[in-house]
């Protein structure tokens, strides 16, 4: 074996000119994609392991490979392998160290593959871990979120529509909503697993191989469902990078409303919310402040998740079939994204953690803007035989009253009331009180305490 023939470019042979230091400084992406060293190394072991069975490589060979593969692990694991920016990735920089650990026998190691059906699975079988990280991530938040709802059940407090109070609500049910946004971000993670489930291993660069492989074999040796059905659509594919980048940036859009809501709620103006010191921040100049930066971290983060969106969308836009250079990119996004959705759900679980709501604060404004007219409206509807249209027209008289008059709707008296509709009777005065109101919301998905109760404990049953 000549001394140095491995130690260059696989493709020196053809190339005869030396890279370029600008493109050798470009072209190479191992500071990227050394992440998928454990994936490259499992799907390498899947693809000699088929090999042998297809009785393409020896017995001798295979194991020889497997072990050399192995080795490199332990070395990349322990902080002993010494990547390399002239091999370019993390395949070859693999492949070039299995050389110096077993000699020419690592030659077979390519047989029947390309890169490009190579990183393809290596970044599937990365996705999914990602994807099972974050669907873990979800559940501690959805967990969280259950608790603080089960403790908030009968806490009062305004919903709002248009910033607006509208009617009385539970803060447990305000929460819940956000159960409802975080449920569906699982369902949108575990249903991209389909399409992460189809294995590319095999079809080589772009028209599979001539070689008698078994793609079943190694789809289920890796875990996947079925091999993908078209070699060129398979190597130029990345809507599984869309999909996975379309989940993130809609979680991350349902961090940055709770976060949102939480920085409204504790500001000054509202100050429904307190927040223990271990999540705030102070300032340089004014002694007296505590900051919610967190929140306003996790606010700002969704932007640089979006762009990522919009970065691998634009890449792929203009791409005929089937692969190209610039494909490198998506895994610096994925990985990017990931990392930053993962490290928002567990400060905002931090966050959760130390909420303090301020009870009577809600309370007191949920006394105000006349939020039990709906109740009065509906109550007109059940009790005096009147379309809802009437009763509309006729709470919205009481309130005008009540307006005028400075006075709460809970604060009028039966006479004053009777002014605008005679027949009414002192039963009606229940229909002001905010217990009563939220109490009489029984429809399914409202916010009864009863209904309240039902969905907690239905989410704590599913996780």
């Amino acid at each position: 074996m000549t001394k140095n023939k491995n130690n260059r470019a696989i493709w020196n042979t053809r190339i005869k000119k030396k890279t370029s230091s600008i493109f050798l400084r470009i072209g190479n992406s191992i500071d990227i994609d050394k992440k998928l060293y454990k994936e490259d190394i499992l799907g390498s072991i899947a693809h000699v392991e088929m090999l042998f069975k297809q009785k393409i490589i020896s017995f001798q060979v295979k194991n020889k490979i497997i072990y050399g593969l192995r080795k490199i692990e332990k070395e990349i694991s322990n902080n002993k392998f010494e990547f390399s920016k002239e091999y370019e990735d993390i395949h070859m920089n693999i492949e070039k160290r299995l050389f110096k650990i077993i000699g020419e026998e690592a030659g077979y190691l390519h047989t029947a593959r390309s890169r490009n059906d190579q990183v393809i699975t290596d970044f599937k079988l990365w996705i999914k871990t990602a994807t099972k990280e974050i669907d873990n991530s979800l559940n501690k938040i959805i967990k969280t979120i259950l608790k603080i709802a089960e403790k908030n059940i009968e806490t009062i407090m305004p919903g709002f529509t248009h910033l607006k109070n509208a009617q009385a609500v539970s803060l447990g049910h305000y929460f819940m909503a956000y159960v409802e946004m975080f449920i569906r971000d699982k369902k949108r993670f575990i249903n991209n697993m389909e399409s992460l489930n189809e294995n590319p291993l095999g079809v080589s660069a772009l028209t599979g191989t001539s070689f008698n492989i078994d793609r079943n074999y190694t789809t289920k040796k890796l875990g996947f469902k079925n091999p993908t059905n078209n070699s060129i659509d398979t190597v130029s594919d990345r809507d599984f990078v869309l999909d996975y980048l379309y989940s993130c940036s809609v979680c991350s859009m349902h961090i940055s409303k709770i976060t949102e809501e939480l920085i409204i709620w504790y500001s000054d103006g509202f100050g429904l919310i307190k927040l223990n010191d271990k999540v705030l921040t102070g300032s340089s100049i004014m002694p007296q402040k505590k900051n919610p930066d967190l929140l306003e971290y996790l606010r700002g983060k969704t932007g640089s998740v979006y762009g990522n969106l919009f970065s691998m969308l634009t890449i792929l836009k203009g791409l005929p079939l089937s692969y190209f250079k610039d494909l490198q990119d998506d895994k610096e996004i994925v990985f990017n994204t990931h990392e930053t959705l993962n490290n928002n759900l567990k400060i905002l679980d931090e966050v959760l953690n130390n909420i303090i709501p301020n009870k009577k604060k809600m309370l007191d404004l949920a006394n105000e803007g006349f939020i039990t007219a709906t109740d009065l409206a509906d109550y007109l509807v059940t009790n005096h035989s009147m379309s809802f249209r009437d009763s509309y027209q006729k709470t919205a008289a009481i309130v005008n009253y009540a307006e005028k008059k400075k006075k709460k709707l809970q604060d009028l008296t039966l006479e004053e009331l009777k002014k605008i509709v005679p027949k009414l009777t002192k039963d009606v005065l229940q229909v002001f009180n905010l217990k009563y109101s939220i109490n009489s919301k029984k429809s399914y998905g409202g916010t009864s305490f009863d209904n309240i109760k039902k969905m907690i404990l239905k989410y704590k049953k599913q996780l």
